[in-house]
């Protein structure tokens, strides 16, 4: 699980804004960029080439 704490900090590596965690609590989100970081045994991957789209429904 993520710390608010850590998210507070957290900032996308594209955009530099802040990302939130998502509903399934599995990965980061950021809305300007559109973009999905998995997180991993509790480690946010917050590469570019790790990232994927976000798919609105």
């Amino acid at each position: 699980m993520i710390s608010q704490k850590l998210l507070d900090i957290i900032a996308c590596p594209k955009c530099k804004g802040p990302v939130q965690l998502a509903e399934t609590q599995d990965s980061l989100v950021c809305l300007a960029c559109q973009l999905v970081y998995e997180i991993r045994d509790d480690i946010p991957i917050m590469l570019l080439d790790e990232a994927k789209p976000l798919r609105q429904n």
